[in-house]
């Protein structure tokens, strides 16, 4: 393709409003998030209603902050892409018909994206020479994936959570702790002043060789440790609770990735989602693929938090590849990873 494209993505899955500009998929001229992470902080995790009013206060401010950024205007844009699902469903509307209405006025083509997608795309934008085969890991607060991803666009889910996802476990435990939200960062800076052996945590691998996760176990034997102390009178070191637990899920998680990359006869691995922040997680996955002789790649910290960015380099590949969404589209909050409009 010889023309450059012009990409406005949209993100509101959850507690970011995000809008961004983005050539030709992978160079971000502008990304601009808006968290609303003080807000949910009082109440212990995301409200939804909130979460979805805030995103209406916010959305065109943001939109107008991206595209000033960019030193572009509206009619500039080639796509207009969002994110439709998986999230929250308030949230996601807000996105949605926002972008439905900016296509319709602007005659421009309205390009649906799925949140994982844009997760895995976030590396890159990290790494331009980045291309597929590879295995994805995603982590965050609601999703746990290892993933075949075969081509832009083409994906092969290889294991997802069966219950808890890690981000949803790491929250709950920090919580317990009296650590607050959001606590995937909280348990990873107490984890690396404690003890990771502290505390002899299962590591829950299911059946032989599966791909798939499950946290609800290891996070009840956590609060399970924790009352018990309660009840002995016997002091909870919290630093040494997390590092503890912390070890635990990331051993998990490097293990089941070295062996996707294995089936999928891969020699790349890339980490995606917020939890791809886990410094922990970071180094356990650095240290394995040295022993195997694989490479390790994952975003910045800004690129693994919610962004429009990802959405945006997503978009383009799916613009690519024909998809586009009309006026009967809609939020999927239950969006699976490889479903198209």
């Amino acid at each position: 393709m010889n023309k450059d494209l012009l990409t406005l993505a949209i993100e509101t899955s959850c507690d970011e409003t995000s809008a961004a500009v983005l050539l030709n998929g992978r160079t971000v001229l502008s990304n601009i998030v808006y968290s609303q992470i003080d807000i949910h902080k009082k109440f212990g995790g995301v409200v939804p209603e909130i979460a979805s009013r805030n995103h209406v206060e916010k959305i065109s401010q943001v939109i107008d902050e991206a595209l000033e950024g960019a030193d572009k205007t509206l009619e500039e844009m080639d796509m207009i892409a969002v994110t439709y699902g998986p999230g929250l469903v308030g949230a996601l509307l807000v996105g949605v018909s926002t972008a439905k209405a900016l296509a319709f006025a602007l005659d421009k083509p309205l390009v649906p994206v799925n949140h994982i997608e844009g997760h895995i795309c976030a590396n890159f934008i990290q790494f331009p020479d980045l291309e597929p085969p590879f295995v994805c890991l995603i982590v965050s607060g609601g999703h746990s994936h290892l993933v075949h991803v075969k081509s832009y666009g083409t994906y092969e889910i290889l294991g997802r959570t069966r219950d808890d996802a890690a981000g949803e476990a790491f929250d709950k435990v920090a919580r317990t702790l009296g650590l607050g939200y959001p606590g995937g960062p909280k348990i990873d800076a107490l984890a690396k002043v404690g003890n990771p052996e502290a505390i002899n945590f299962p590591r829950v691998y299911l059946e032989k060789d599966s791909l798939d996760f499950s946290f609800s176990g290891l996070k009840s034997a956590v609060l399970n440790y924790i009352n018990q102390c309660k009840m002995k009178d016997v002091e909870v070191i919290p630093k040494d609770v997390a590092a503890s637990f912390q070890a635990s899920v990331v051993e998990v998680m490097t293990s089941k990735a070295i062996l996707a990359a294995k089936k999928c006869g891969v020699d790349k691995i890339v980490l995606a989602g917020g939890v791809a922040a886990n410094n922990g997680l970071r180094e356990s996955l650095t240290e394995a693929v040295g022993k195997h002789g694989l490479e390790l790649y994952y975003p910045s910290l800004a690129l693994c938090t919610d962004n429009a960015a990802m959405i945006g380099c997503a978009g383009y590949y799916d613009y690519l590849g024909g998809v586009r969404g009309g006026a009967a589209l809609n939020a999927v909050p239950n969006l699976k990873l490889g479903v198209k409009p």
